[in-house]
């Protein structure tokens, strides 16, 4: 296997590491924008390069399906990070129009990548579905199933990014103490091994995370689409427009209308039984059919006995009120005629006023 490698050339070693070196410069970018057009131009740099470097790789049968870790030569275990590296450059495409096809196509290198590592042993972890068994038909499960298990899977979920978390953490200290042996060429071949290996592992946990990162984008994207293609009218009845209400002052009763009415002239009074007729016949307020929770229902409107009781008994005072008023108004004037007609101190025949 390694006599076929090397049969490529140093071409094929020359476009990963051209690849590899774009993409470790993009993720350190300081660039505002990853729409920069530096940023998109090292990014198309670094697509063409692994592309070719794949196709080079397939042409070249470096890996199999029927082959152990064993027998792959240590040189050309970098190789095998090419898909995990075109899924990564793949996400840093910018164009919004091509979103949703970015998005698939990276998600099946990573896919691709991750097969590739459990056909040889490397790392264990659950393969994510393929897009189009989540489409699937079926019976639907019930509200309480699904509950149960997205609990279940939330918690399975969390449990295993903390696990790649503290894997992420400690394949990077060890990285970090082997690459400048492996880069100045001083290590031997078990550690060269060992190297790619560990980076392998590594990609396999960022693989996991952002597979998970593009189902829950492609979830929000199709709905977006399929919103914007329903028609107007499958989006719901909408309501009729209602005549915008006029300004009233609403009264107890009809003496009260009258007061209010000569004191705001501009304002149109009614009663509560004027007001909730014309309710009734604009449509708003039930009829003797409607139920409580429907629309226009004024459950004020049909107050409880003891309620009505209450009232009356307030009513009958009030009329009472202004019964005496009348009666202590007409002992007023009757006073006030007579003492026109009558001086001071009339009647007072012994002086004691």
């Amino acid at each position: 296997m390694m006599a076929e490698a090397g049969a490529g050339g140093p071409r094929l070693a020359e476009l990963l590491a051209l690849g590899r070196r774009l993409w470790d410069e993009l993720e350190a970018s300081t660039e505002p924008s990853s729409g920069a057009p530096a940023v998109q131009d090292k990014v198309r740099q670094g697509l063409d390069a692994l592309q070719r470097a794949a196709a080079m790789v397939a042409q070249l049968e470096l890996f199999s399906e029927n082959e152990e870790l064993e027998e792959v030569a240590s040189a050309d275990l970098k190789f095998m990070l090419l898909p995990a590296l075109l899924g990564g450059l793949t996400l840093k495409q910018v164009d919004l129009s091509r979103r949703t096809e970015h998005l698939e196509s990276a998600r099946e290198h990573f896919l691709r990548f991750l097969k590739l590592c459990r056909n040889y042993g490397l790392g264990s972890f659950q393969l994510p579905p393929a897009i189009s068994s989540k489409e699937g038909g079926g019976s639907s499960p019930t509200p309480q199933d699904t509950t149960q298990s997205n609990l279940v899977a939330m918690a399975m979920s969390r449990t295993a990014k903390i696990e790649r978390y503290k894997q992420k953490k400690e394949l990077e200290n060890k990285l970090a103490s082997m690459s400048s042996a492996v880069e100045s060429g001083t290590a031997d071949d078990d550690q060269i091994r060992e190297f790619y290996i560990l980076q392998i592992q590594k990609w396999i946990g960022t693989s996991l995370e952002e597979i998970e990162s593009i189902d829950q984008e492609l979830v929000i994207l199709r709905s977006r689409d399929a919103a914007k293609q329903a028609p107007p009218g499958s989006r719901g009845p909408s309501r009729p427009a209602r005549a915008p209400m006029k300004p009233f002052i609403l009264t107890r009763d009809a003496a009260q209308a009258r007061v209010f009415g000569a004191g705001y002239p501009g304002v149109p009074t009614m009663t509560v039984d004027d007001w909730y007729e014309q309710r009734r016949r604009q449509g708003i307020a039930p009829n003797s059919q409607q139920g409580f929770g429907e629309p226009g229902f004024l459950p004020c409107l049909s107050p409880p006995a003891g309620a009505v009781d209450e009232e009356s008994q307030k009513q009958q005072q009030e009329k009472k009120e202004e019964e005496d008023d009348e009666e202590a108004l007409q002992k007023a004037r009757d006073w006030d005629d007579w003492k026109d007609t009558h001086p001071r101190g009339y009647g007072n025949r012994h002086n004691m006023g």
